[in-house]
């Protein structure tokens, strides 16, 4: 997921252009497709590549089986959060919200509270960097877990909001104590999406 930083604090960028309100980005056609609102911008997300649509159809089908009767998955839905003190409706590839979480009345809007997990799966020409600062804003607006997979490494990096991320290959188990059924491998996803 690339998006563009903007560092003013006023209506228009440095190149001139205007920012939006979170009012007018919720009432816009990009809030409808795949666009994150950043820092008062429209952001296209990037086009998945195969290896990132077969992941995200894997993690899809095991999550929704391991979070059954528990709460919901859901691929590329909004979520409306807050980073560095203003609005931010990021899109992940996926994420995870329990039925405690999300509110009984919530239509078809955007998630208005911080899910459990947030999954990003990177793509070709992104960096780990972007995913690090992107996970830690996750964390900051009250994500409780972010997983970031790189499927060229045939890695999966969980971020906590208190200790430092644990990176898995291979045949490590994951485990958590917030997800006590979750026990599987990075590499078992990987090889069930044919990487």
């Amino acid at each position: 997921m690339t998006f563009t930083v903007v560092k003013e604090d006023v209506g228009e960028t440095s190149d001139g252009v205007k920012k939006m309100t979170l009012a007018e980005f919720l009432a816009s056609p990009e809030s409808d497709d795949r666009y994150e609102f950043v820092d008062g911008q429209v952001v296209k997300k990037m086009s998945p590549k195969r290896f990132h649509a077969a992941l995200q159809g894997v993690l899809y089908r095991y999550l929704g089986d391991l979070f059954e009767g528990k709460g919901f998955v859901y691929p590329e839905w909004g979520i409306m959060l807050t980073r560095y003190g203003q609005d931010w409706c990021p899109v992940p590839d996926l994420m995870y919200i329990s039925m405690e979480r999300l509110p009984a009345d919530v239509g078809n809007e955007m998630c208005p509270v911080p899910p459990e997990l947030v999954i990003e799966i990177m793509s070709e020409g992104q960096t780990f960097r972007e995913f690090v600062a992107k996970a830690s804003d996750y964390l900051n607006a009250g994500v409780l877990r972010v997983w970031v997979i790189n499927p060229l490494h045939r890695t999966l990096t969980v971020f906590f909001a208190d200790r430092p991320p644990e990176t898995y290959r291979g045949d490590r188990l994951i485990t958590d104590e917030l997800f006590t059924d979750l026990a599987v491998t990075a590499e078992q996803f990987f090889v069930k999406a044919g990487i």
